[in-house]
Parts: structure tokens; sequence; C-alpha cells
């Protein structure tokens, strides 16, 4: 036994000293003192990344093929009434979608930008007191309401009944509304009053569209869209005015979800239209992201990068539709994050290369400023004597 416990002291890499040959100095004191604090710090530093984890940044091609977009937004129109504003969105594939009103909410404001009334596209309550039949006569008891189409009904069974439905019958057709007071839906729900009502409110419309992953655009301008000669223009006849105010802040404008780190450009840009009235543009590169949490999970979503332009009207109405519009491009490139967590064994070695790091550092700088000073004390002594 004792000679197992002599061969394990032979094996003690770490030889003590008597406490009688230490000589303890200021300069060592001040040293250790540091090196301590140092030591702390860049514990905490590498605690810190331990519980946290990393994220790693990997740029791929983006090879998915058949998926949508979903854009989110938050648009706020000081001088623009909520009757007036309409949202489209289209892509290069040819597809439309025009005056979308699924998902969508407007907030009437007033000037200071308190809400007047909030309510969500494509939700309003029709207003029948013996309204004008399509046959010309007056709705009679017991008699099913099917309103006139004015020449715009597509066949013989269709009815439009409010004048939502007429306008959009008009827009099928390529039709602009010129007086709104001639069609008897639009007079008995009174349409213009309504937008006579709401003059100098605003609007605040949010929500959601989601389109194809190709090139496109969506925009906000007043009046309803429709084609004529291939041209994607607006019904601004109805409103009766010569130029539209469309000063505008973007609250939120995020194409896709969000995920940590995120920083959307737009968010919380505000514009103030000075005359003339004219179209102003956002041109937005769209970069697909996949965010990957270290809990497995899969966040897929876009980051974007934005320039502006404002086009004035002098070029004539159709090349300068009054509105807001966002122009989108997809990067073929998509980036991917990735949260890695640091194993306990990494932690450890590094916590090790600190403080032996540190320690042996401190050790050196210890050794040359003691053997410094007992040189120079050398040197002084000598030259007293001499």
């Amino acid at each position: 036994m004792e000679n197992l416990v002599s061969k394990l002291r032979n094996l003690d890499a770490y030889p003590k000293i008597n406490e009688d040959f230490y000589s303890r100095t200021i300069s060592g004191g001040l040293i250790t003192l540091a090196s301590s604090i140092v030591m702390i710090l860049l514990f905490l530093s590498e605690l810190r990344l331990y519980l946290h984890g990393v994220t790693e940044t990997k740029l791929v091609v983006d090879t998915s093929r058949g998926e949508t977009l979903k854009i989110n937004f938050d648009v706020t129109f000081p001088a623009l009434r909520c009757s007036m504003l309409s949202l489209d969105a289209m892509d290069i594939s040819g597809e439309q979608h025009l005056d979308i009103r699924h998902d969508i909410f407007k907030k009437r404001i007033d000037a200071n930008g308190n809400v007047i009334e909030s309510r969500q596209e494509g939700i309003d309550s029709a207003k029948i007191e013996k309204p004008l039949q399509k046959h010309g006569g007056r709705l009679q008891h017991n008699e099913t309401y099917c309103g006139s189409c004015y020449g715009a009904e597509s066949s013989d069974n269709d009815c439009c009944n409010t004048c939502e439905d007429v306008r959009e019958a008009y827009r099928k057709k390529g039709w602009a509304v010129t007086n709104p007071d001639l069609l008897d839906q639009c007079r008995r729900e009174g349409f213009l009053q309504q937008i006579k009502d709401e003059e100098g409110e605003g609007c605040n419309m949010y929500g959601f569209i989601e389109v194809n992953k190709v090139a496109g655009n969506f925009h906000f301008a007043p009046g309803k869209s429709f084609r004529q000669s291939n041209v994607h223009v607006h019904d601004l006849l109805v409103f009766q005015m010569d130029s539209f105010n469309i000063s505008h802040k973007i609250n939120r404008l995020a194409f896709g979800d969000y995920f940590p780190g995120v920083l959307n450009p737009l968010d919380g840009v505000q514009w103030t239209q000075e005359p003339p009235s004219g179209m102003y543009q956002y041109f937005i590169k769209v970069v697909p992201t996949v965010y990957k949490e270290a809990s497995g999970s899969t966040i897929q979503s876009n980051q974007f990068s934005v320039t502006e332009h404002f086009r004035t009207a002098d070029h004539g109405l159709l090349n300068t539709l009054p509105g807001v519009f966002f122009f989108y491009d997809l990067s073929p490139i998509k980036v991917t994050f990735s949260e890695e967590n640091l194993s306990f064994l990494h932690f450890l070695t590094n916590v090790c290369a600190i403080v032996g790091g540190v320690f042996t550092v401190s050790g050196i700088l210890d050794s040359f400023i003691y053997h410094s000073q007992k040189a120079i004390k050398k040197k002084m002594e000598i030259g007293k004597f001499s």
C-alpha cells in the first residue's frame, strides 16, 4: 500500500514549494487582480455564447418551385378616404387580383389620426327599400329582388343588387361609371353622399395577400380598376376630383413571417406629397430566407432591399395612375440562417483555455516585472557604492 502511495506521489506534475520560499510583491497582487477580472469577463462571455448558441449563415441557390409569397402590410393614407381606396395585385405570369377584399381591413381615421370606424372589406349590408327591379318596376311584396346591371350583364340571369355589384359588372366589361346618381342602386345607397361624408378623412389599410412566387407588383390606388385596350386603369371619374393626395406612412411591410433578427427597411417610412400629384413607386428585391431554430423548427420567410421613385403626372394619366406601387422581384439566391448550440465539452474546453491562457500570460508578465525591478534595484545599489 505504501509502495502504491509512493508511486502515486511521484506522478505529481505539480510539485509544491514551501511558503517560506515565496516572495509576494505589490505588482504581483495588481496583476493577479487584473487577470482575475479578465478571467471572469471572458468566462461570462463564453457562458452567454454557450447558453444562447450561434447563428451560421449560408447562401444557396433557390430551387423551390410552385410556392406562394405572403405579403403582410399596414399602410396609412392620411388624405385618401376608405371609400375610394382599393388594392390590386398582378404578376408577370399574367395573373391578376383586382380590388382585393379578402383578408383586408380598413380603418377610417380623422385628421388627427383617430379611428372613426373599422370594418373588414367585402362585409356590408345592402339597403333594399323598394328598389328598382331589372324589368323596370319597383320591388313588390313577396317578389325576389333582381337589380339591373345597366347593360353590363354577362347573361340574362345576372342581377346587380348593390352599387358595388354594378361597379363590378362595369369593371368586368372594361367600362367606367361616370355618374353613380344615374344608377338606382348607388343612388339608393347614397354612394356619392358617403364619399362626401368622408371628406377630410384618411384611411388605414392593413391585412395580407398571397401571390405567386414570381416578379410582380401590388398597389394602392383610388377607384375601381379595370382593363381597357390591354391597359390597367382605374375608374376615377366617379370621384369627380382633379387630383389625389397619395401621402402615406408604411407602418409595416413584410414578405413572409417574422424571424429573429429580421429588419424590414420600409417599416415606419413616411412620405408627404407635394404638388403635383403622381405615382409613388417602391422597387423591392426580395431575398428568400430560411431560419432554422436550434429546436429543429424551420421558418420560411424573406428579406428585402428597396429603392424609391416618384413619377409625376406629366406624361398622361394612363402612364401615371395616382397611387402607391410596390414592384417586387425575387433573388435566385436563398439565405439560410441556422441556430447551433455549442456542446458542453466545447464550452469546457474554451473555459480551460481562458483560465490557462490568462494565468500563463499574467505569470509571464509578473515574472518580467519582478526581474526587471530586481535588475534596476541591483544597478542602483552598485552605483551607490561606486
